[in-house]
């Protein structure tokens, strides 16, 4: 049964929170193309932090997982019934990642996706952001940039890419609507000029949700201080033993786009720093992978919208059935044929045994000092 989420309410300060405070002076004004370098992480944190059980509710309500990929690219599906029009899903990639429930989801619902970003927005008005611990502080840009993707695709849809939403004429992911401390910010900006900036651990590329089903997927959890490090994991774990996160091709490894994104930041060396850093989640297929070929190219893209119904409304629908009987609930076809090819590839993962995971965290890594917290993600 599809539950869909309530109503969001407002995020709750954990004890110990600051209620009360002022934004940072060097903060309250906003240059054009922020420098951000206000949001660089205190040396000496403290032990406030944010509740984010309600976004978690929603995450468990709205997004619904492909299961892990099994290295086959799905074939292209058949046109929907008494049409030649090919609705839905046709990539490839369509059952690896998360789908997001964008259909289902009414206007009250929407807006409060609007409420909670404002009201996460405004709670860096009453913590300081940069005093939390360094968990804390990443779990909150995450989570405020993957409620922003979620807000505005929600307010968009239907469309096929997220590339193609704009914001008073700006691209999405350039598009500054997210307010910090009276500093306009867009999604990249939390990304590059803020995270990517100030932790050093490639596995973060992991935790921000672009909307699109070549990239990380959308986690069933809110991040959290305690969290962080095993969602990363398990987002890296995902993506980098998927076909949308590498393959081969003529004895090339091509790699996701999205390593060529990161590669200021994480892989100056890129060819040995992008399979060094591959090798540290790969599965046994994966390492196999590595070892037969050779360099590396940044090419595998997949630009369409993650979600159930390929961003289209489809005109004809389908009544689900349970047990074999039929139920009232009625999607269009073809979600219920991608929803038919998912159960097929869950039956073909019991059948094969593969139905556990391993997951690594607490890496150390070379130059970390000794007494570095084992929990903290750099």
């Amino acid at each position: 049964m599809m539950t869909l989420p309530r109503v969001l309410a407002r995020p709750a300060l954990l004890a110990g929170a600051m209620l009360l405070g002022t934004v940072p002076a060097a903060a309250q004004t906003s240059a054009a193309t922020p420098d951000l370098a206000t949001f660089a992480p205190s040396g000496t944190p403290n032990k406030d932090g944010i509740d984010y059980s309600i976004w978690d509710e929603a995450m468990k309500s709205i997004v619904i997982s492909m299961g892990p990929s099994l290295r086959e690219g799905a074939p292209r599906p058949d046109p929907s019934f008494g049409t030649r029009r090919q609705y839905g899903h046709v990539s490839r990639y369509r059952l690896e990642g998360t789908r997001v429930m964008f259909s289902f989801l009414d206007a009250d619902v929407i807006a409060s996706f609007t409420e909670y970003r404002k009201d996460l927005e405004a709670t860096a008005d009453k913590v300081d952001i940069q005093s939390l611990s360094r968990n804390e502080q990443l779990a909150f840009w995450i989570n405020l940039h993957n409620v922003a993707m979620v807000e505005q695709i929600a307010n968009a849809w239907p469309v096929r890419q997220p590339r193609e939403i704009m914001i008073d004429g700006v691209p999405l992911d350039d598009a500054r609507f997210i307010t910090v401390e009276g500093i306009k910010l867009s999604p990249h900006d939390i990304r590059e000029k803020i995270v990517y900036r100030y932790w050093k651990d490639p596995v973060v590329m992991y935790g921000f949700w672009r909307g699109e089903i070549g990239g990380p997927s959308l986690q069933r959890e809110a991040f959290n201080a305690d969290n962080v490090g095993r969602l990363l994991a398990r987002g890296a774990a995902d993506f980098v033993n998927s076909l949308r996160g590498t393959q081969e091709l003529g004895g090339t490894l091509q790699v996701s786009e999205h390593y060529r994104e990161a590669a200021p930041f994480f892989f100056p060396a890129f060819e040995t720093d992008v399979r060094a850093h591959l090798t540290r989640f790969a599965d046994e297929a994966t390492t196999g992978l590595l070892a037969k070929t050779t360099g590396v190219d940044p090419s595998i893209s997949e630009h369409d919208i993650a979600d159930l119904e390929g961003g289209v409304r489809e005109p004809t629908y389908s009544n689900i059935t349970s047990n074999g009987q039929a139920v009232s609930f009625r999607i269009p076809q073809s979600m219920a044929a991608l929803l038919r090819e998912r159960e097929t590839k869950f039956q073909e993962i019991i059948r094969e045994g593969r139905t556990g995971t391993v997951t690594f965290s607490n890496i150390a890594l070379p130059g970390d000092p000794a007494d570095k917290e084992t929990d903290e993600v750099e």
